[in-house]
């Protein structure tokens, strides 16, 4: 406790990370960026939003994945990562097939269209993320993830 003059008052120990609000810029950039991702894929005449794109861009990087490890992968929870399916089925996206050996299981991949979709809308993905890079350095980069991973393994 520290005395001061009538009042009483708890002295807090602060660390060089207190005074800087590194989550909400963390947050804000992300929010920046899924916003410019989904106008663009919007202007290019594509009926997706930002995590149906992110299903969409696992479940073509894994054949078959499974739903409950897209949700971990994507942290999400297992009902949303159902919801979004749902609606990438009814947009004739996504097909779902019973896991061999447990019925209650599904495996997730791309129909012929949803490949297609994939294909087409990647470019604006990557324009994207070439976009939010800008003319910083592979150094850059490998700093960058660094330092995600070291607070990423902070909270883990």
């Amino acid at each position: 406790m520290l005395y001061l003059g009538s009042r009483t008052t708890n002295t807090i120990m602060t660390h060089h990370s207190d005074q800087r609000a590194y989550f909400f810029k963390i947050d804000i950039t992300i929010k920046k960026i899924r916003n410019a991702l989904q106008k663009h894929l919007t202007e290019a005449g594509f009926d997706l939003t930002v995590d149906q794109w992110v299903l969409i861009d696992h479940i073509h990087r894994q054949p078959r994945i499974s739903q409950n490890e897209l949700a971990e992968i994507t942290f999400k929870d297992p009902p949303t990562v159902t919801r979004i399916i749902d609606l990438l089925e009814k947009k004739e996206l996504v097909g779902r097939a019973p896991a061999a050996g447990d019925r209650r299981k599904f495996n997730l991949s791309l129909t012929e269209k949803g490949e297609a979709v994939y294909e087409k809308a990647f470019p604006i993905v990557a324009e994207i993320r070439r976009k939010g890079w800008g003319d910083l350095e592979e150094s850059d980069y490998q700093h960058f993830v660094r330092i995600m991973d070291s607070i990423y393994s902070n909270f883990s």
